[in-house]
């Protein structure tokens, strides 16, 4: 199941950005786990993800074990160690369960490697080319936030399954999909300060542009607060906010977050879908966990975002919060953790005109997520 290769020519939408980085869109994102065979079984059956391709042993790779996962445009890569040491014992140990490569499809990965450490990116590997009988891709990486790797990715010379050492996986079990069509945007969360430090770094080596700014008047409830900034590119594919803490009465999510995975990293992953409810009934029939919303939150709803297509009834039955912009509205919800450490989570959203990320939902999201750190001890 490759990626269509055919060079893009994308429309820029966002006219401060200075896209000298062309990027086509999000290629994969890499999470380290410690069992990867049993979190693509979890994938597959909680959130419809199918079997794309397999690398470990039996194709000759002795370090780590890797399970490629795609729905719609999603590509997730699991993958677990092999030996009681090494770089991927490391960060799992220290990290737990997360996102090491957020891996960005470009037609030129080593003019792009060029173009940003040219501009101050710190190198986390030189161009390389890997070859197999499909082809070839060539692949290069920087460093982010904490130890977060941006990884370049051409595989306009490929036509394999995934990359050169992975073979095709089709396993029996073959679960539907949830209605997942692609990655809408990635949270990453930096300590206190390091924010605009970030967004500074998209600015400048990545020619990103400030989408929407959120301070701590925008996002704060009675207990915590926090800020965050949006960054993208120029055709929009690529979306990062940067959240970092703010000062509160208790512990918000972000330090929560860093304090379980030991520094910044990736909060959560939003994945749009055309059917929100449709998704979000799937996902809960297969054992996802998502935050909890009070009734209360619906009642004066149709005041605060005006007329939707949905059924308010369907929507608090599931939680489903709805958020309104100049240019739509939008539907989201948050899952659980998925692993026991409470850092990654998912976001669904369904976007219908709106363009931005649910800022009337901000402080019933965030009560929520607090009623859960109250639960677990944390706030």
């Amino acid at each position: 199941m490759a990626t269509d290769t055919t060079s893009l020519k994308l429309e820029k939408i966002f006219t401060d950005a200075e896209d000298f980085l062309p990027l086509n869109g999000t290629d994969h994102v890499e999470l380290f786990v410690g069992n990867a065979k049993q979190a693509a079984h979890f994938y597959k059956t909680a959130f419809g993800f199918q079997g794309v391709a397999y690398a470990g042993l039996e194709t000759g790779m002795k370090d780590r074990t890797s399970y490629v996962l795609q729905q719609g445009k999603i590509r997730l890569v699991l993958t677990s160690p092999m030996s009681a040491d090494g770089p991927i014992n490391e960060h799992i140990n220290k990290h737990g369960d997360g996102v090491k490569n957020v891996a960005l499809w470009v037609d030129d990965a080593v003019k792009s490697f060029e173009t940003t450490t040219g501009r101050g990116a710190e190198v986390a590997f030189e161009p390389k080319t890997i070859e197999d009988e499909n082809g070839k891709v060539v692949i290069s990486g920087i460093k982010t936030y904490g130890e977060t790797v941006h990884v370049f990715v051409d595989r306009s010379e490929y036509d394999g399954p995934f990359m050169p050492g992975y073979r095709a996986w089709d396993s029996h079990y073959k679960p539907e999909d949830t209605g997942l069509k692609y990655i809408d945007h990635m949270v990453g969360n930096v300590g206190w300060g390091e924010m605009n430090k970030w967004v500074e770094f998209y600015a400048k080596v990545m020619g990103f542009a400030q989408l929407i700014s959120f301070d701590d008047k925008d996002i704060s409830t009675e207990y915590t607060a926090l800020m965050s900034k949006v960054m993208t590119n120029g055709n929009g594919r690529i979306k990062f906010p940067i959240n970092e803490p703010a000062e509160g009465k208790k512990k918000s999510q972000i330090e929560e977050y860093i304090d379980f995975y030991n520094g910044a990293g990736v909060q959560h992953i939003a994945v749009a879908t055309d059917d929100i409810i449709k998704t979000v009934s799937a996902m809960k029939d297969r054992g996802v966990e998502f935050l909890y919303v009070p009734d209360n939150y619906y009642e004066d709803l149709l005041e605060r975002v005006g007329d939707i297509d949905e059924d308010i009834a369907i929507l608090r039955e599931h939680g489903i919060l709805v958020d309104r912009d100049e240019e739509g509205y939008l539907l989201q919800l948050f899952t659980k953790p998925v692993a026991d450490r409470p850092t990654l989570f998912f976001e669904i959203i369904q976007r219908k005109g709106a363009q931005s990320f649910g800022k009337g939902n901000f402080k019933a999201l965030f009560e929520a997520i607090e009623r859960e750190q109250d639960n677990r001890g944390t706030l």
